[in-house]
């Protein structure tokens, strides 16, 4: 989560520079509602201390108003389209939900 919210961060430093994008709140979808309670409640795990500095840098965005973390269910990730094998079902909901159209599809 923590590497997800670098990337977001340099995306939009990325795009206030090209003056794209105004200084919104990040949005961060996730499927793992552990790592969320992780990232909200500090004090509930403090017993994992591989995942601390992480932990830090994400609720230190979240408590700054720039970083919103919101739960998503597996099968409504869109991003597993991208790095999973999906079937063609479910290939063609995500396809639709990201406003991809098939150009070899007759109209």
């Amino acid at each position: 989560m923590a590497l997800a919210l670098c990337e977001m961060m340099w995306l939009k430093s990325f795009l206030k520079e090209l003056r794209v994008l105004k200084n919104e709140t990040m949005l961060l979808h996730c499927d793992n509602v552990a790592a969320i309670n992780i990232a909200k409640n500090p004090v509930q795990f403090d017993q994992m201390k591989h995942v601390e500095i992480d932990r830090f840098f994400i609720k230190e965005k979240m408590d700054s108003g720039a970083l919103r973390l919101e739960y998503v269910k597996s099968r409504d990730q869109l991003t597993d389209c991208l790095i999973k094998g999906l079937g063609p079902k479910d290939n063609e909901l995500a396809c639709n939900k990201m406003g991809m159209l098939n150009i070899f599809s007759p109209s």
